[in-house]
């Protein structure tokens, strides 16, 4: 490996720090009230890591007991968490209660608390809304209420509780805790329980979920059910985008978020809306005008249409509000725009959850369960978050103080503060919303310009946001007065010389669409020829060269870069941004383009299980793409509520597929007739799909039918999800940024890059987007099976194992000699995962 020299890219000499104007100002470029990108941080969090992939012994908490309740608003994905809680906790071998009508069910006892069993939330966890009901609950905000709801709980033996809920929600179930023993105690003075239940169940433990399309909670990087919320508004903004575009019109969308504008905020990134208000971030004083400005520059550049996205809550600086119909009112008697206004409300609660949210849910809900029952009387409670791919748990306290604290500050107009409490995710969001609103071809003088040549080209199979990735490049690129050369059909479009410069209108419209715009091949530059490919680099002399796709981009980048000692024309900025919904190249843990094909996936096998309800006792086998890793069938198998998935990665005998054939036999003799497997297509050379599903027919016969379902190249189309789209957004002007300060740092020598650091994946990594030398990632790759040598999400499978009925443990490796010898006789049922 190659020792990094001190002056690389990631450490120039003279780092220069990029502004983005803080307020709406920045959307005509005026430079006042500027802030850094390094704003002061407010306190963080002290994240505990939380249980995934650690073991959990079956039947481990026999004789314990826990209810479940649902409050505040509903948001898609709840009904997932609440079938991953009901089912871990059966595993623990506990009594799970769900309490109906949240803290009114609690109060009101009786009916509304009824004993969960496994089919109790079978078919649930793409539904939307809340299946046991949430209803606002006056009672229960007074004593007399939590009295009654203490005695309930005591009757049913349940002193651990679940919430899934907002900061209200939560916070009402932190001071029932509070007031536990009180409440006890005034219960056994007045006769209404016994002194040996007051013993018994002295104290109360609580663990919190965030159910909120809002994402307004402190803490966690996403809510249950904001990203199907975002799906809806997405969905809805490119219908209108169609008859707007037909008629010329503008269209003002409002969408929801209470006081927190995240929905708005990312919708606006993810559907290149031209004007974006949200709470967090009021216009000035006279923003109708630069309003209006904006728009006619729109329109004079050919525009057909334009999207203004306004939260509900949006303000203007002095704390009013600032309604759609206003606006509509501004635009049309101003520009004589024909403008219309869509107010999507409930709409954005509705429809299934996404495949975020269900996997989302279940991790959560799973956790949550932990979490609980190895909690201790003085255990602190907790709230289940997300921070970056790994469940964790915060104080539920200072999580719901400093959501509070955000709507303080929005009260005493300190707008600065209340986007540093969001947190860094929003700030990201809201910068690069600023920036890329404004973003006009070499309209800014005032800002530095460049005169470097780029290139970029799209290498291996389609996926879903690779247009995003190419426009964010291209117009970072123009902006920053660079000239960006677009190579179509990838290496092959090269040395044919099929190369056009890409202007600020070539992109227009390219967030929304799927597949690769400039066109892609899987072929490698060893497969054309270095000559020619140096000899065109040379010819249109292009100083930098971006390359977006799965493994294929990835190798390329890796021959290029061990071709640079006799090809000095490779000596530039050599970037790889992942974008494959296989998900297996090396520096991301996610690439564009997955969380599209997992959401086509999951909708296909929502459709498939009807088909196997309605046939009755019907098993399914549904191959997924993905080469030789299993992220798809996996997580898939995950969000869809799959019985088991079947992967490489996870090698598996015949013996474990008749294990399987068993399970499904017992399955139909219960309540549920239907059954779904997943295969990843390379997950073994001899047992493939039609094997299983002859398998399946021989061994289940009398007992089930079984059919195969190969869901092919279906799972490279449809319209990128929100997350994909802004995601390429990101890593595309990331990219840009990156060449930019490689060319800089190497000013000195006639911009020569030679260093590792100059060829490398921009990825996300956790949460943070990173650009990961080739030469160290090379050691991280298995180039065999084109894979990354460790995966994160390999620890997720024995989740879906649990949850599906299989005796296991929870764990992501092997454990048996971790195991005690005493537990292990107690448990010998029990299987470890390999």
């Amino acid at each position: 490996m190659m020792e990094t020299p001190k002056d690389t890219p990631l450490s120039p000499k003279s780092p220069r720090t990029h502004k983005v104007s803080f307020g709406q100002t920045s959307q005509d470029g005026d430079e006042t009230e500027r802030i850094h990108r390094k704003v002061s941080r407010a306190k963080s969090f002290a994240y505990v890591e939380g249980q995934e992939g650690k073991p959990v012994i079956k039947n481990q908490f026999e004789g314990s007991s826990l209810a479940v309740f649902t409050s505040g608003g509903d948001a898609q994905g709840m009904n997932a968490a609440l079938r991953a809680i009901v089912r871990m906790g059966i595993y623990l071998g506990c009594k799970v209660y769900l309490i109906y009508e949240g803290y009114q069910g609690m109060v009101d006892g009786g009916k509304n608390i009824q004993l969960a069993n496994w089919y109790s939330v079978s078919g649930i966890i793409g539904a939307g809304g809340t299946i046991i009901g949430s209803a606002r609950c006056m009672d229960f905000k007074e004593r007399p209420g939590r009295l009654k709801a203490a005695k309930n709980l005591v009757k049913f033996g349940i002193n651990n509780l679940v919430c899934i809920g907002g900061d209200g929600s939560l916070t009402g179930a932190n001071l029932f805790k509070e007031e536990w023993s009180s409440l006890l105690q005034e219960l056994l003075e007045t006769d209404q329980i016994t002194a040996e239940e007051r013993e018994k169940y002295s104290f109360l433990n609580i663990v919190g979920l965030v159910g909120s399309i809002d994402n307004d909670f402190c803490g966690t990087d996403m809510t249950i059910g904001a990203d199907s919320a975002l799906h809806r508004i997405i969905e809805a903004v490119d219908a209108i985008v169609t008859t707007a575009f037909s008629h010329q019109r503008c269209f003002v969308m409002e969408v929801m978020g209470r006081h927190c504008g995240y929905l708005a905020l990312a919708a606006g990134l993810a559907s290149d809306a031209d004007w974006i208000m949200i709470p967090e971030n009021p216009p000035e004083k006279g923003w109708e005008d630069k309003l209006c400005k904006r728009l006619a520059v729109q329109r004079e550049s050919g525009h057909r249409l334009n999207i203004v996205l306004i939260a509900e809550g949006a303000i203007d600086r002095d704390g009013n509000p600032i309604k759609s119909d206003y606006v509509k009112d501004i635009i049309k008697n101003r520009l004589k725009i024909d403008t219309r206004v869509t107010v999507l409300g409930h709409v954005q609660r509705g429809g299934s959850a996404s495949a975020f949210d269900r996997v989302l849910a279940t991790r959560m809900g799973a956790e949550a369960v932990l979490a609980l029952l190895n909690a201790t009387p003085d255990s602190e409670p907790v709230v289940v978050s997300l921070n970056g791919n790994v469940t964790c748990h915060v104080p539920l306290m200072e999580s719901v103080e400093k959501t509070k604290a955000v709507a303080k500050a929005m009260a005493d107009k300190d707008f600065q503060r209340a986007v540093e409490l969001r947190g860094s995710s929003f700030l990201r969001n809201l910068e690069t919303c600023l920036q890329m609103s404004k973003l006009q071809p070499k309209r800014i003088a005032t800002e530095e310009q460049y005169s470097y040549t780029f290139g970029v080209l799209n290498v291996g199979a389609p996926a879903c946001g690779i247009n995003s990735a190419v426009r964010s490049f291209v117009r970072h690129g123009i902006w920053k007065g660079c000239k960006i050369l677009g190579v179509h059909d990838g290496f092959e479009g090269l040395v044919k010389g099929d190369i056009q410069e890409l202007e600020w209108k070539s992109v227009y419209g390219w967030t929304g669409t799927g597949g690769s715009l400039l066109g892609c091949q899987r072929v490698e530059p060893a497969q054309v020829g270095f000559d020619h490919i140096a000899k065109q680099l040379k010819a249109f002399k292009i100083q930098g060269l971006l390359i977006v796709g799965g493994f294929e981009a990835y190798t390329s980048i890796i021959q290029l870069y061990e071709a640079r000692h006799d090809y000095p024309e490779f000596r530039i900025p050599l970037i790889c941004i992942p974008a494959t919904i296989s998900n297996n190249v090396p520096g991301t843990d996610l690439s564009i383009g997955c969380d599209t094909a997992l959401n086509e996936i999951v909708n296909m096998c929502d459709k498939i299980k009807q088909s196997a309800i309605g046939s009755k006792r019907r098993v399914f086998v549904v191959e997924t793409m993905g080469g030789y890793c299993g992220y798809l069938a996996s997580i898939a198998g995950l969000g869809s509520g799959a019985d088991q998935s079947y992967i490489f990665e996870d090698q598996f005998t015949i013996q474990d597929i008749l294990d399987d054939v068993h399970h499904l036999c017992a399955k139909m003799e219960g309540e549920l007739k239907r059954g779904i497997l997943i295969r990843n297509e390379l997950a073994n050379k001899h047992y493939t799909t039609d094997f299983i599903v002859k398998l399946l027919e021989e061994e289940g016969k009398g007992v089930f039918s079984s059919r195969s379902a190969i869901l092919g190249h279906m799972q490279q189309g449809g319209v990128p999800t929100p997350f994909d789209r802004n995601l390429g957004l990101k890593l595309g002007a990331k990219s840009l940024n990156y060449m930019i300060n490689c060319l800089e740092t190497k000013a000195a020598k006639n911009y020569v890059c030679d260093t590792p650091l100059s060829a490398c994946v921009c990825g996300l990594r956790k949460k943070q987007v990173m650009f990961s030398s080739i030469v160290d990632l090379r050691e991280e790759t298995d180039f065999e099976h084109r894979l990354p040598n460790q995966q994160w999400w390999m620890k997720l499978r024995s989740l879906n194992r649990i949850l599906a009925q299989h005796d296991t443990i929870y764990a992501s490796e092997v454990l048996t000699e971790e195991i005690e010898d005493d537990v292990l006789e107690d448990e010998e049922d029990s299987q470890c995962e390999n």
